[in-house]
């Protein structure tokens, strides 16, 4: 019988031992300094950030802007849901009166007479 041969993967490739790997992290962008050998991390470097509000003054102003912004919108919805009723009414007259004016038109057929 032949002898077992020990087939085990080993990270490490001879001669590179104290080599150290950079690697971008793709969502933060972070610079990470990987150990070859033993796989462990020895550094973390975030990227600068910058900030998010350059002008305070700025941002201020565009939040008081949105704010009348909604305020319109919603004047413009509360005003088109007052109107609504009279809307629905005369579209109803309207087409009552079609109906009387042609009384030879079949009538709507309703969803159980389709059965």
């Amino acid at each position: 019988m032949p002898a077992a041969i020990d087939l085990r993967y080993h990270p490490v490739m001879p001669g590179h031992t104290n080599e150290l790997i950079e690697v971008a992290c793709p969502c933060c962008g972070a610079t990470l300094r990987i150990d070859a050998e033993t796989g462990a991390v020895l550094s973390h470097h975030e990227p600068e950030k910058k900030p998010l509000i350059e002008d305070l003054q700025a941002a201020v102003q565009q939040l008081k802007g949105e704010a009348d912004r909604r305020n319109d919108l919603f004047e413009k919805s509360f005003a088109s849901h007052r109107n609504s009723d009279r809307v629905r009414e005369k579209k109803f007259e309207e087409l009552l009166k079609q109906a009387k004016d042609d009384p030879n038109s079949p009538p709507p057929k309703r969803l159980f007479d389709l059965d």
